[in-house]
């Protein structure tokens, strides 16, 4: 059991031990009780690999789909590597 609050600012790494960034929410799917997606906001490192446009004030957020995760400890480890990544959406800040 994971307790949703807690998981904010845990470090999320890919398979290949790549730094994504850090959790910055989740969305909850209140009519099932499910947790589809972590956003995550990305470091400026991944900003640049994962081809997206750092803006001028904050970071990146993306979505990241919660069947990615392959672990939660310390850190969150995803079952995907750096190249399968590339083309995730980027999260609008409305959502």
């Amino acid at each position: 059991m994971v307790i949703l609050n807690k998981l904010n600012g845990i470090k999320v790494i890919t398979s290949d031990a790549y730094t994504l960034g850090e959790v910055e929410g989740a969305e909850v799917d209140t009519t099932v009780w499910t947790v589809p997606h972590l956003y995550v906001s990305l470091t400026n490192e991944a900003t640049k690999e994962l081809d997206f446009k750092k803006p001028f004030m904050g970071s990146v957020k993306v979505c990241f789909p919660t069947t990615f995760i392959h672990r939660v400890g310390d850190v969150i480890t995803l079952y995907k590597d750096l190249q399968e990544l590339k083309e995730l959406p980027e999260c609008n800040e409305s959502q």
